[in-house]
């Protein structure tokens, strides 16, 4: 059965900002936290609001496949769809206060990205795009910045959680470019960097070892307002590859320059 982006999307915005509304709701208050790692946070905001989105989801579309951070994948057999689901990335953000942080759903149709979602509860922030139709922010079109050159280029970044155990080549690359570039920010959101990168605040991100459900909506939104994403060295990208290099595309050959050589 064909199903149109434009009804996947419109059902990815409906269900981010209603899980951001309770995230926002719980925002600025204390927080019960776990850790999946030494620094690798959940919170009960996080299952909350994943709860919410699969709940809304079943309803729906019940023979929907889904792979969300916190559930982890349902395989329904010979699902048209798949949901990539991140009810709150941005959770360290979360845990401390700190306002950057957001709800991130996308849908694939045949294995493709057909829309994505991403909303900022407290900038009340909605980037959308579904595929073919262009990327929007409150509904307003967006399109990559026309920064040419790595030098003039604000560019964003963010480390994985086993950075502890293995922080030289991270480090490495974050040097490299805070080198040659204007200037090089961390804030701690995948989904929101994609974001803004699509409507010009940044130029160029990169990052390695993000999961599907960080990427999947913050690609789709970033390639419909026109920028460039693949893997490091230029190969396709794939949501399962762990490994991201997304610009506004007149930065990309110098991106991968830095990459191949740090």
């Amino acid at each position: 059965m064909t199903i149109e982006p434009s009804t996947l999307l419109e059902a990815a915005i409906e269900w981010a900002r209603e899980a951001g509304a309770l995230l926002r709701q719980a925002y600025g208050g204390a927080h019960e936290l776990e850790r999946k790692s030494p620094i690798d946070l959940v919170t009960e905001t996080d299952r909350r609001a994943e709860e919410l989105i699969l709940a809304r989801l079943r309803q729906r579309f019940p023979d929907h496949a889904v792979l969300a951070e916190e559930s982890g994948a349902f395989q329904a057999r010979n699902a048209p769809v798949r949901w990539l689901i991140d009810p709150l990335d941005g959770t360290t953000n979360f845990a401390h206060n700190y306002p950057f942080f957001c709800v991130s759903i996308a849908a694939e149709h045949q294995g493709r990205l057909a829309a994505g979602a991403v909303y900022d509860p407290v900038r009340e922030e909605l980037f959308a795009a579904a595929a073919g139709a262009g990327a929007t922010l409150n509904g307003a079109p967006i399109r990559v910045s026309s920064v040419q050159r790595l030098e003039d280029s604000l560019l964003v970044t963010g480390f994985p959680y086993d950075v502890r155990e293995n922080p030289e080549p991270h480090v490495k690359l974050f040097q490299a470019f805070l080198t040659r570039a204007q200037g090089v920010r961390r804030d701690g959101s995948a989904a929101l960097n994609l974001c803004y990168l699509a409507m010009g605040r940044f130029d160029g991100f990169w990052e390695s070892k993000l999961s599907p459900w960080d990427m999947a909506a913050g690609v789709l939104i970033t390639q419909e307002a026109g920028g460039r994403v693949t893997r490091f060295g230029g190969e396709t990208f794939a949501v399962d590859g762990r490994q991201i290099l997304a610009t506004n595309g007149r930065i990309h050959p110098a991106m991968m320059e830095v990459l191949r050589s740090s």
